[in-house]
């Protein structure tokens, strides 16, 4: 039986390395190539078209999420696994959005990412129980438009209506209205409260 090919992708090489040692004692799978960014992901996708790629979310520059859509313009049909720190509604929505087949929160034991990874390769879908009830309870008024997400990543950074008014090139009335919509999606009163929602949710990150 042909080994399943992997491509993994994480911008910390000892999270790489602990797959790749992993994956590295069997005879099933073998690992074709590793990426450190989400730009170098779409390249290595394109060059070795692995059976099943492994995708951090949190990359320096392209995201995770947006390194699945590329590559799945280029082969539609391409399996992936999201894997995070996070279990927050928010990440885990625009993962399986995206098209991720399976989402695996780092630290997990081993033997789910080879259960995930024969699972997806299999044509199915790997959602651990936090996941799915993280995707059952997530409302679905909580979407944010593109430029409410920009103006809520700016707001997590402790940016002033002034300063993400000049940043996005928009009115501070046009921000305030922003700001408004995203306090009653988020369901908090203030601020503070949608930046802590944010970060608790996916929206934001550190």
């Amino acid at each position: 039986m042909k080994a399943v090919s992997l491509l993994v992708v994480d911008d910390h090489p000892f999270h790489r390395m602990g797959i790749t040692a992993l994956i590295g004692t069997r005879d099933d799978m073998v690992i074709v190539a590793e990426a450190s960014t989400g730009e170098e992901a779409v390249q290595r996708f394109q060059e070795h078209r692995p059976d099943v790629t492994l995708m951090d979310l949190r990359l320096p520059g392209m995201s995770g999420v947006e390194a699945i859509r590329k590559s799945r313009q280029i082969a539609p049909d391409s399996r992936f696994i999201a894997m995070t720190m996070y279990e927050g509604d928010e990440s885990i929505h625009q993962a399986v959005e995206a098209g991720a087949r399976g989402y695996l929160i780092k630290g997990m034991p081993s033997q789910m990412l080879i259960n995930a990874i024969r699972r997806v390769h299999g044509g199915g879908r790997f959602l651990p129980p936090s996941v799915v009830r993280a995707l059952r309870e997530r409302s679905p008024d909580a979407d944010l438009s593109a430029r409410q997400r920009e103006v809520l990543a700016l707001l997590a950074a402790g940016k002033s209506n002034h300063e993400i008014a000049a940043s996005l090139h928009i009115s501070e009335e046009t921000v305030k209205v922003h700001v408004s919509v995203i306090l009653m999606r988020l369901g908090v009163r203030d601020r503070t409260q949608a930046v802590l929602a944010a970060l608790r949710r996916g929206f934001a990150t550190l």
